[in-house]
């Protein structure tokens, strides 16, 4: 019974040994203790450490000049090469140690600086020193040894004792592990419902959106750039917020006319409109930004806010754009219409079914969409005339707006159409004449300042170049 007693107490004095030496000389680098550091001290040297990437988690122990041991973890390492195509083409290059070290001063742990850095200044490179004890000489040197940079061991000696992973020193115990790993539990439920909330949301814009799609006969294409892609953006993230603004029905009031003047009813709505200018005040300084990272350019930031505004005022300048080259294209195609009115009204038809055979055989052209959403206003209960004073309404052309009151006060007095629209017609052929005219007047005078500028010198050059070097000839 004693020997199996004293057998027991040995096996447990043998096992406290060896965990209290697991203990000291842990495979974590917070738990490595100073009697560890002291065991490998016939091992230190004072041999140079090459700066690259494979360093990187390495623990060194080392004895200071002072004679006080410690323990070193390298934490991340740059040299040269990861110098970024902008430094590198301005000829900057620098070597970056980061470390962990903590050195253990009578019964006391001193942590010292915990950075070297050295660059290279007119082809001319730096030094950077370290002393690991409090007060003392320099231990440690980042110097620049011919094509590489190293850690010189001065005062100091060291050696390597093992890589280790960073994790090990920031979660070392086993309270640590549980709590990251409880973190990365949470953290991965906390994903998961965010994730499962956001698809919920993107599901019901989505099915919102097909049923907004649905409403439309006939949705158009955008051949804007900018709104073609910031829509998807601006639709599902700010359209909201500006719904919810107390001055919305300000907003319609400012905007609905303009979209319709523009054609852009079935595509935009004024909330949307003003969500698309508020998007693109963060959209265009994001572009500049990623435009200016991606080229590695040196642009400067002070044009950031000047962007921001362009972004505001840019749907405005677009729409207005869009409303002339609609104008123009209604005038040039107002006088064929008109024609092709009088002459189906004089084959007999009535005047809303002249329009629609407009509108079957008549091309593509914003006066011809206007009139079938005329047709479809009619057909919902709006009488002609008030059909034709929302037509007035939405194209908002001085030519179009006379056509439409010209026909409302022939509608009701119940004058015969077919004339009147004759005379509309060559009306508005003698007014795109003059027009044609006037430009053609006024183009001379536009076109004077470019031969001014660009042939005149042209023509100098062509003249008194012969002359020129004639002269150089004969003085020659």
């Amino acid at each position: 019974m004693e020997m199996r007693l004293s057998a027991l107490l040995i096996f447990l004095m043998i096992c406290s040994i060896q965990f209290g030496h697991a203990q000291k000389c842990s495979d974590q680098f917070g738990n490595i203790e100073e009697t560890c550091v002291k065991a490998s001290a016939a091992k230190f040297t004072d041999k140079v450490v090459t700066l690259n990437k494979d360093i990187v988690d390495n623990v060194y122990f080392y004895q200071t000049s002072q004679g006080n041991f410690g323990k070193l973890q390298v934490v991340s390492v740059v040299n040269e090469k990861d110098s970024t195509p902008a430094d590198k083409k301005r000829g900057i290059f620098q070597c970056v140690l980061y470390y962990n070290a903590t050195t253990y001063t009578k019964g006391q742990a001193y942590q010292p600086n915990s950075i070297l850095s050295i660059k290279s200044e007119f082809n001319t490179w730096t030094q950077d020193h370290v002393s690991l004890d409090r007060a003392g000489s320099l231990d440690l040197r980042l110097e620049r040894d011919g094509e590489k940079c190293v850690i010189k061991p001065l005062a100091a000696k060291m050696m390597l004792y093992k890589k280790i992973s960073t994790n090990s020193y920031l979660f070392g115990r086993a309270g640590s592990q549980i709590l990251f790993y409880s973190s990365l539990i949470l953290i991965g439920i906390a994903v998961f419902l965010v994730a499962r909330a956001t698809l919920e949301e993107e599901n019901k814009f989505k099915a919102a959106e097909a049923l907004e799609d649905a409403d439309n006969e006939k949705k158009q294409q955008t051949t804007d750039f900018v709104l073609k892609y910031s829509r998807p953006f601006f639709k599902r993230y700010f359209t909201p917020i500006v719904q919810s603004m107390k001055g919305r029905q300000k907003l319609k009031t400012k905007y609905k006319r303009k979209l319709a003047n523009a054609g852009l009813t079935k595509e935009l709505t004024p909330e949307d409109f003003f969500a698309f200018k508020l998007f693109l005040i963060m959209g265009f300084p994001v572009i500049f930004i990623i435009l200016r990272i991606l080229l590695e350019e040196t642009w400067s930031l002070g044009l950031i806010p000047i962007l921001a505004v362009v972004g505001f005022f840019y749907p405005d300048i677009w729409v207005n754009g869009r409303i002339e080259r609609r104008r123009d294209e209604m005038i040039r195609g107002m006088p064929f219409i008109v024609d092709m009115l009088a002459l189906s009204v004089e084959a007999g038809l009535d005047f809303m079914a002249a329009i629609q055979k407009v509108i079957e055989k008549a091309p593509p052209s914003p006066l011809v969409e206007e009139f079938g959403t005329l047709i479809r206003e009619t057909r919902i209960g709006s009488s002609r005339a008030e059909g034709l004073r929302q037509l007035a309404w939405r194209v908002n052309v001085l030519t179009v707006n006379s056509f439409c009151a010209t026909l409302i006060a022939a509608d009701s007095v119940g004058a015969s159409i077919a004339p009147i629209l004759k005379q509309l017609s060559n009306e508005m052929r003698g007014k795109r004449s003059s027009e044609a005219e006037k430009k053609g007047a006024t183009a001379s005078t536009k076109i004077l300042f470019p031969m001014i500028l660009f042939i005149m010198p042209a023509v100098f050059i062509a003249i008194a170049g012969p002359m020129i070097l004639k002269f150089i000839g004969g003085n020659s």
